[in-house]
């Protein structure tokens, strides 16, 4: 419990330090629903190619190993959105560096825009949740909008109206990262449900 109360506490802090930039659209003792999107100036292309290398805009405080270069994606089905745990220095010379699965990709299409994973992040990894990732590049008339879904659910011993604000910071400042990247069209907004 002690190791829950630290991440989640964690969570709260960093969600509190990132810009409002969606929204909590559904939740419920069963799970929740968070909503974003930001556009900026790049098209679908170029979007997609830095979507697909989380190393360059994922936030290394939200990462195991503290250190954002050891995040990869191999965006296929079946693929990994993974981070390489490197072996402690002290650690033997034959001993095999580590691993965590942030999610695994059930469906990608770069022509489309659409990338869709599954798993639960961050401190819900333990507990019995399954969450969907949904990650969709749509064109506009000035660039790409960025739209991203995540939909939680099952049994969590967290209580959802206090993680589901946190987790839609982190989410948050990750799609900032991303963003950054790119010139922003527009203001960060929330999606409207539906």
């Amino acid at each position: 419990m002690i190791r829950i109360t630290a991440v989640f506490a964690a969570l709260l802090i960093a969600a509190s330090a990132v810009p409002a930039q969606a929204e909590v659209v559904a939740q419920s003792d069963a799970g929740f629903v968070i909503k974003q999107s930001v556009e900026v100036s790049a098209d679908q292309q170029a979007v997609w190619k830095a979507l697909i290398a989380p190393a360059k805009w994922w936030s290394s405080e939200h990462t195991w190993s503290h250190d954002a270069a050891n995040l990869y994606l191999d965006a296929q089905a079946t693929g990994c959105f993974c981070e390489k745990l490197p072996r402690p220095a002290d650690a033997p010379a034959d001993q095999r560096i580590g691993s965590a699965e942030h999610m695994h990709v059930i469906f990608a299409d770069p022509q489309r825009g659409l990338l869709r994973m599954s798993g639960a992040l961050g401190p819900l990894q333990g507990e019995a949740l399954n969450g969907t990732l949904t990650i969709e590049l749509k064109k506009t008339e000035t660039g790409t909008r960025i739209e991203l879904e995540y939909v939680v659910g099952g049994y969590m011993r967290m209580k959802t109206e206090e993680i589901a604000p946190a987790v839609d910071g982190v989410l948050g400042q990750q799609l900032a990262g991303l963003a950054k990247l790119f010139e922003v069209a527009a203001p960060a907004a929330s999606a409207t449900p539906g």
